[in-house]
């Protein structure tokens, strides 16, 4: 039996010129008690399908049954059944846990009698039991998706459909988040579809299907979306530079469909079976070895197909002879909440050109350092020195030398992209013919000249990114932040992003991120790694991996390193309190 069953579903939106078709004659069917992943790009149609699956849209299609209801007519016999978290699910942050489940409750119209057995339940899942009277706003970000879920799930449903639930959280949230969806699944016999941004939850799932501008690309289970590019995938280990420094050489070499850093070497994709041969001066660095392909693989190549990437220019060589002066300095640094230590005596520093990694868990203490380091937060007590400049008594002269790119979208969403572009020349002091210039090479540079008169809000996430990094990098900073830049994109808009970063750090852009992609951190020169506030850890990606191999685990990812040090440190803490 199928959950559900699509057959001809179109959407558009917009009349006349504005019109766009969101989906385009998509056909589908999702058996009874399995697990389907959405797939692809920013734009592609995923959030509509889930939306019109819902009944929250209404749909154009020859068929469309959900849980045996024809959709729209079933719509509202159809709520009962279904639970649909949507990207940004509308907690209460004033109300406690306890008070958000009730008003849920309360939405389904569970009688008071069930609720205390549902709560108990739903709180153990989650492990939210500790947390129930702790108001929704006070809670970590990977808490409140742990509470989405719980509040999305209190009325056990046949049909689960979750747009992006994982976006934004750590490791540990993530596999903490895939263990409660799993477990429904196996025990309750309930049907999942959810989007997602990462390859590696796709993969866990029973059926893979991958949009592209509101059309089906390919769909099957992730074994047969990966068997045609078997042969095309290789490994170039153990580099003895960094190997970002090779990933823009090799990504414009004839026949090379992606390159991604994957430990200490570099993932290839070819677009024709067999390896990839490093002329010249990159000969050196040996043969690469073929390795199975995965899905992101298949997911790349398929795009490339459809759309070649755009090539980031290589920089110019630079002199790197003051690159050993430290541009940030943090020495000591504490912030106090009330009574609360949110950042206990944390101390780095950074170089010129480096890009430099902030990791931790949710509620580690990591945005609330990046926040000091903008001059966006006062500290409590400890040294900052950013670009030469105390920040406790010249957050102004600092903040001229640096460029943000928040966490959350945090442009002015009713205004066009020129019109955000020309705003923040402005504010940062740029005038005239220099203010031209500047607005030119970034709707240039990040590819934006398609969308000069669209306002910033309705921009594709991965174009609001785009945005985000121009108006940053408008007066030439000397020194870039980037807060979970791309938390929520996907793998094609991280690669262009990625690439741009490693080009302004080659130029001698000191770099510093936060991220939850833990394979993005492979990209930094240094990380830090903190938890509980403090600093766990610090040193180059291959020095923190080397602290948790093992006999049984010969190479260890950064995310077995991000989980072991993270999950044996809070238990120390806990142990001593």
């Amino acid at each position: 039996m199928d959950a559900v069953v699509v057959r001809s579903l179109s959407k558009s939106f917009g009349k006349g010129a504005a019109r766009r078709d969101a989906l385009k004659n998509v056909s589908l069917q999702i058996p009874a008690g399995s697990m389907t992943a959405l797939i692809g790009p920013d734009g592609a149609g995923k959030t509509t399908l889930l939306r019109l699956l819902a009944g929250i849209l209404m749909p154009v299609a020859e068929e469309i049954r959900v849980l045996d209801h024809p959709l729209p007519k079933g719509a509202l016999a159809l709520q009962g059944q279904i639970g649909y978290m949507p990207q940004r699910f509308g907690l209460y942050e004033d109300l406690t846990v306890e008070e958000n489940l009730n008003l849920f409750a309360d939405l389904h119209s569970i009688p008071r009698k069930m609720r205390e057995g549902r709560f108990a339940e739903l709180l153990t899942m989650t492990a939210l039991g500790p947390f129930r009277k702790r108001r929704a706003g006070q809670l970590s970000g990977g808490m409140k998706q742990k509470l989405g879920l719980a509040c999305t799930l209190i009325h056990p449903p046949q049909l689960l459909l979750l747009d992006e639930a994982s976006v934004g959280v750590d490791p540990i949230s993530r596999r903490e988040l895939w263990s409660i969806i799993h477990q429904q699944v196996v025990s309750q016999n309930v049907t999942v579809l959810l989007s997602t941004a990462y390859m590696d939850e796709a993969e866990r799932c029973d059926h893979v299907i991958l949009l592209h501008e509101g059309e089906i690309l390919a769909q099957g289970n992730p074994v047969q979306l990966a068997a045609p590019l078997q042969g095309h995938a290789f490994v170039l280990e153990n580099i003895p530079t960094a190997p970002r420094n090779l990933q823009a050489n090799i990504a414009q070499l004839p026949g090379v469909v992606d390159v991604v850093i994957q430990g200490d070497g570099l993932r290839i994709v070819m677009e024709q079976a067999g390896p990839p041969v490093l002329p010249g001066k990159l000969a050196v660095y040996g043969t690469p070895k073929a390795v199975p392909a995965r899905l992101e693989d298949a997911f790349v190549s398929l795009l490339f197909s459809r759309s070649p990437h755009h090539s980031i220019p290589l920089p110019p060589q630079r002199d790197t002879a003051h690159d050993d002066a430290a541009v940030v300095e943090v020495k000591d640094l504490s912030r106090y909440f009330g009574a609360f230590a949110a950042v206990k005596n944390v101390s780095f520093s950074v170089r010129k050109g480096e890009i430099f990694g902030l990791l931790g868990a949710n509620g580690a203490g990591k945005s609330t350092t990046f926040r000091m380091l903008c001059g966006l937060l006062p500290s409590s007590s400890g040294t900052l020195r950013v670009a030469g400049v105390d920040l406790r008594t010249a957050t102004a002269a600092a903040r001229a030398r640096i460029g943000y790119v928040s966490q959350k979208f945090s442009l002015y969403g009713s205004l066009s992209v020129q019109q955000n572009l020309s705003f923040f020349a402005a504010a940062y002091g740029l005038e005239k013919q220099h203010k031209q210039d500047r607005m030119a090479w970034a709707l240039e540079e990040l590819e934006l000249k398609d969308y000069t008169t669209m306002n910033a809000g309705s921009l594709p996430l991965g174009y609001q990114q785009r945005l985000a990094l121009a108006c940053a990098l408008m007066h030439e900073p000397s020194i870039l932040f980037l807060d979970e830049p791309t938390s929520g994109v996907d793998p094609l808009a991280r690669r262009e992003f990625w690439a741009r970063v490693n080009a302004l750090a080659e130029g001698g852009t000191t770099c510093l991120v936060t991220t939850h992609f833990m394979e993005e951190a492979e990209y930094c020169d240094h990380l830090v790694l903190m938890s509980l506030g403090e600093i766990l850890a610090q040193g180059t990606p291959t020095e923190i991996k080397e602290r948790v191999r093992r006999p049984d685990r010969p190479k260890p990812s950064m995310e077995d390193a991000f989980i072991s040090l993270i999950e044996e440190h809070e238990q120390t803490s806990r142990r001593a309190s």
